[in-house]
């Protein structure tokens, strides 16, 4: 029973936002004081940590509404300059296929977005870039969503394993008293786990382009056909291999810091160019509807796809994409020069400690926050274009209102999470009760033990969906996942590769976290649809979770799981297939 309660705020925002339809702005209300009731009452949560967790999360969700705002603002700020045709006849100068533009954008930008800085800035800064290159809001934020997988577990210069996976194992007695019987240091069984993370996201991550691409013919191409993203199949692969390859053998030579940024620039270093000669691109070029013809559902606030394709850019592509690699450059520079991070990190910090005299605290840094990053390029793109005061006001107005929009769901999804993840009684009580997501998570071991590896990913998913991060998941089930693993007689080794599943499956639940589709929705002027998007991107998380179970299976256990893993990739693309062809058009 205590299971099933634990997991019923689950089931509400997933048959409000999913089943029902409703916009997270009243699906997030309820499942907020649904939780905060069963908290109160069912796990005896003081009153204080109920109400201190609630003010963490409205803190932090006026954080995310800074980083949405920011994120809008460059983009109005490019639109009301007219960079953005610049910039749009630049990618048609690479390809004019979507699929293409879809792949270098969303995978392999994305993904050196992801490994700078992490924390929802791929979406900030990805999906209006989207969206400026004329597609559907709704495809813009799909794609951003479905690509939160492989480049996540070593986002924001390899914060979930250094940081996530090191703290949830950290001072750990069952783990240093396992890994110093067999003569390993800590640290080098961080980074052990760190190569076993990239060698599943590989098996599994490659296909992400051709997923992309699939999704993006079934939703929104003409015929709504997923076969027409197959067309896209070699190319695809090919993107995906040069990112995954250079990806692993950065995590396993060089360590967790920096794979997702070296995997991004080397693929981006090939399929760029590789794009523009026509290498195993499609022969077909697949474009969208004319406007008109759009669904209203994909449609977002933001005009910035009324831009007449035709019209002169009033800039070199070079100069118009220049804010781009401006925002790229600062986040890199700050997140990999010490000095430089440590000075950003520790100034301009807002700290509420023991709030309401618990041991919850909110931490605020402002200099290092993407989102300041975002604030000073959008005022630097007005010297930059030489604009005048009424467009930048316009691109100012324009997105105080994108971000108060986006305000009621965030305002409640965030503080529900933080309820949920410090629920339960202190440890030190007679009988304490554990916090929901730990009683879910126990209550799966008890069930799945013997096939744990199959388990273990979906734990690190409902982790990132509860929490939006890849990171915090990792701390709360880091210890969790080891401790099963040994549990079933599984050795350190052994036990390494399971938190290596949790890791993997914390990055895939990025794809569907409720803050996360919230905040995405909102930087292309996507409000009231998180549950439309969620369909889509569930879709693709599932294949991903499944997938490293079976992996994970063959990995620990036995080669002939590689069999099923094989399997499994050809059903799922079989089966989308099918499906997609009952319900296709002429």
């Amino acid at each position: 029973m205590l299971t099933f309660l634990a997991l019923l705020p689950i089931l509400i925002v997933f048959t409000l936002l999913v089943v029902m339809r409703l916009p997270a702005k009243i699906a997030m209300p309820v499942a907020y004081f649904a939780t905060a009731l069963l908290s109160l009452f069912v796990w005896q949560t003081a009153g204080n940590q109920v109400a201190a967790a609630t003010i963490h999360g409205v803190l932090t969700a006026a954080n995310v509404l800074f980083i949405v705002f920011t994120a809008v603002l460059l983009l109005n700020t490019l639109k009301e300059s007219g960079a953005i045709v610049a910039i749009r006849q630049g990618f048609m100068g690479i390809s004019p296929d979507r699929r293409v533009q879809m792949i270098i954008v969303a995978w392999l930008f994305g993904s050196l977005i992801e490994g700078s800085t992490g924390w929802g800035t791929p979406s900030a800064v990805g999906a209006p870039l989207l969206l400026a290159l004329g597609f559907p809001a709704m495809a813009c934020v799909m794609a951003i969503l479905i690509i939160q997988s492989a480049p996540v577990s070593y986002g924001a210069v390899g914060t979930p394993i250094l940081i996530g996976v090191n703290s949830g194992l950290e001072n750990k007695e069952d783990v240093t008293a396992a890994i110093s019987q067999q003569g390993i240091a800590f640290n080098d069984y961080i980074v052990q786990i760190g190569a076993n993370v990239a060698f599943v996201h590989s098996v599994v991550g490659f296909l992400i382009p051709l997923i992309l691409c699939c999704f993006l013919t079934k939703f929104f191409g003409v015929k709504r056909s997923f076969r027409q993203g197959f067309e896209a199949a070699p190319f695809a692969i090919f993107a995906g291999l040069c990112f995954v390859i250079p990806y692993y053998l950065t995590a396993k030579f060089v360590g967790p810091e920096l794979p997702s940024l070296v995997g991004a620039v080397v693929g981006l270093a090939i399929v760029v160019p590789a794009a523009k000669m026509g290498f195993l691109t499609p022969k077909n070029t697949f474009d969208f509807e004319s406007r008109d013809k759009w669904e209203e559902e994909w449609r977002g606030t933001l005009a910035t796809t009324n831009i007449d394709v035709n019209e002169k850019a009033k800039f070199s592509v070079v100069k118009a994409f220049s804010p781009y690699l401006l925002v790229i450059g600062i986040l890199i520079a700050t997140r990999t020069i010490k000095p430089l991070k440590d000075w950003l990190s520790s100034n301009a910090v807002i700290t509420f400690s023991n709030i309401l005299e618990t041991s919850i605290t909110n931490k605020t840094q402002l200099l290092y926050s993407p989102a300041t990053v975002l604030l000073l390029v959008s005022i630097i793109c007005i010297f930059l274009f030489g604009m005048k005061g009424d467009t930048v006001k316009k691109s100012w107005s324009a997105s105080g209102k994108t971000m108060i929009a986006a305000a009621p769901a965030l305002l409640f999804s965030i503080p529900m999470v933080q309820v949920f993840i410090n629920s339960g009684t202190p440890a030190d009580v007679a009988e304490p009760i554990l916090a929901m997501p730990k009683v879910l998570a126990a209550g799966a071991a008890d069930v799945f033990a013997n096939m744990w590896p199959l388990v273990s990913p979906w734990i690190g998913a409902l982790g990132a969906f509860i929490a939006g991060s890849n990171t915090v998941s990792n701390m709360m089930f880091g210890h969790f996942q080891w401790s099963t693993a040994t549990q079933i007689d599984l050795g350190a080794n052994d036990a390494a590769k399971v938190v290596a599943l949790q890791a993997v499956g914390g990055a895939a639940g990025n794809m569907i976290s409720v803050h996360n589709v919230v905040a995405a929705c909102a930087v292309v002027g996507l409000v009231n649809r998180e549950g439309l998007v969620i369909r889509k991107t569930l879709i693709a998380m599932s294949y991903y979770v499944i997938q490293a179970g079976l992996v994970g299976m063959a990995f620990i256990f036995n080669p002939v799981w590689w069999i099923a893993a094989a399997l499994w990739a050809i059903a799922f693309f079989a089966i989308m297939t099918v499906i997609s062809k009952k319900s296709e058009r002429t």
